[in-house]
């Protein structure tokens, strides 16, 4: 007997064959495999080095005398120069070429930019008219008549002589200065000066002096035919009263208790 099995359409389709595999990948690039190499190549050579001790530094050159920065300054200038001594030399050199001039503008005058010059010379002043001097080393300024006021702006050394002002003279940023009062000034100011040295007249003896921020002050005041000196105080001290505040010249010649 022969049996005979009857499949279905479904069970005579044969399954499917498997994907094919996927490809293998690139191979590095060479420029890689040749960076690891040098790198390794790299590393190794510092670990040898690193392992000679004491024998590392054989190989340096020694510095001579004349390759040595502090003891041949010119060798410190490296070409660079810095933004701000750009901007401070371009001021510099602009102050230094400004022509030095005393003229009258208005009821001012402005006397400025002279250096070692001792002979400016201001004629007769007038009561409306004021004096400005800016900028001026080693020179020395007469003034005549009577002016409103005089006003001495980052001068060096300069010496001023007037006769009189109505309201006052003022230092201001200035350094060794001196000033000579021929006839009365009811103020004498100075502000951030270092060095101001004021000769008084006999018909100035009640002249006010306001100091701030300044050092190296002094006063001659008229005796006779001489003059005596008369530092200005610089330092302070100050003591509670109450609820005020209470501030004398320091004397070194005294105790504080």
């Amino acid at each position: 007997m022969v049996a005979i099995f009857c499949l279905s359409g479904s069970d005579m389709l044969p399954n499917p064959p498997p994907p094919p595999p996927a490809p293998p990948p690139p191979p590095p690039p060479a420029a890689e495999n040749g960076s690891n190499g040098t790198a390794k190549s790299g590393r190794s050579e510092l670990l040898e080095s690193l392992n000679q001790g004491n024998d590392i530094t054989s190989n340096l050159k020694k510095v001579t005398h004349d390759e040595m920065t502090h003891k041949n300054p010119a060798l410190k200038s490296d070409g660079i120069v810095k933004a701000g001594a750009t901007n401070q030399q371009s001021a510099t050199s602009t102050h230094a070429s400004l022509p030095a001039r005393t003229e009258q503008d208005g009821k001012r005058w402005n006397v400025e930019y002279h250096k070692n010059n001792k002979c400016i010379t201001i004629g007769d002043t007038e009561p409306n008219q004021s004096v400005y001097i800016f900028k001026c080393e080693g020179s020395t300024i007469q003034v005549g008549g009577k002016c409103n006021n005089i006003i001495l702006d980052q001068c060096k050394k300069t010496g001023i002589v007037f006769q009189s002002a109505v309201s006052g003279i003022e230092f201001i940023n200035c350094q060794s200065m001196q000033v000579q009062v021929l006839g009365s000034v009811p103020t004498i100011s100075v502000d951030k000066t270092d060095g101001c040295q004021m000769f008084l007249s006999k018909d100035c003896m009640d002249v006010n002096i306001i100091t701030a921020k300044s050092s190296e002050m002094n006063v001659m005041i008229p005796n006779g035919e001489e003059f005596v000196e008369q530092p200005l105080p610089e330092q302070f001290r100050t003591t509670l009263n109450g609820l005020k505040l209470e501030t004398f010249p320091t004397d070194w010649n005294c105790d504080i208790v």
